[in-house]
């Protein structure tokens, strides 16, 4: 049987990416041959039996790169066991209006495909990873929401879910 699977994620400042690898850790110890590439280097569906997409949120959406990987693949990813991943900073409560806006970021990947699994997961923010314009608007969004810099992922939380994915 093949045991392939592909995690590939959408990053800015590459947080999301050492999310990808520690899911991609996980999965391996299960037995499966994962490979995690980016999706930026639009890598090919056809060798995986299963798919694990993950995005960075900016101004409230998935990354323009992720939702045009999505499209490209859609077939594909409909006819796999598909998971995916986010990786946010804001709305990471559980009150009602955190749990909305965290399901809006997703509405428009769920368009296009039906993942069999679903996670949201606190971010790293740095800013000295961030360019010129990224910087301000982070900086605008903090002065309504209050700062939100800093490493807030939850190792432990998205260890355990890369335990149960895809089972």
């Amino acid at each position: 049987m093949n045991n392939r699977i592909l995690i590939t994620y959408a990053t800015r400042t590459g947080s999301t990416a050492e999310v990808a690898d520690a899911i991609g850790e996980v999965l391996a110890s299960r037995g499966f041959v994962v490979d995690i590439k980016p999706m930026k280097e639009k890598p090919s569906l056809d060798r995986y039996n299963a798919v694990v997409l993950g995005s960075a949120i900016r101004l409230g959406s998935w990354l323009t790169e992720a939702l045009d990987f999505i499209k490209e693949n859609q077939a594909r990813l409909n006819q796999i066991p598909t998971a995916i991943f986010t990786v946010h900073m804001l709305n990471t409560g559980d009150d009602e209006n955190s749990r909305a806006a965290r399901q809006a970021y997703i509405n428009p990947v769920r368009q296009l495909i039906t993942p069999e699994a679903e996670a949201f997961f606190a971010g790293n923010l740095d800013l000295a990873k961030l360019s010129f314009v990224d910087r301000v608007i982070t900086k605008l969004v903090a002065a309504e929401t209050g700062p939100k810099v800093g490493d807030f992922r939850e190792w432990e939380k998205i260890r355990d879910w890369a335990h149960k994915v895809l089972e």
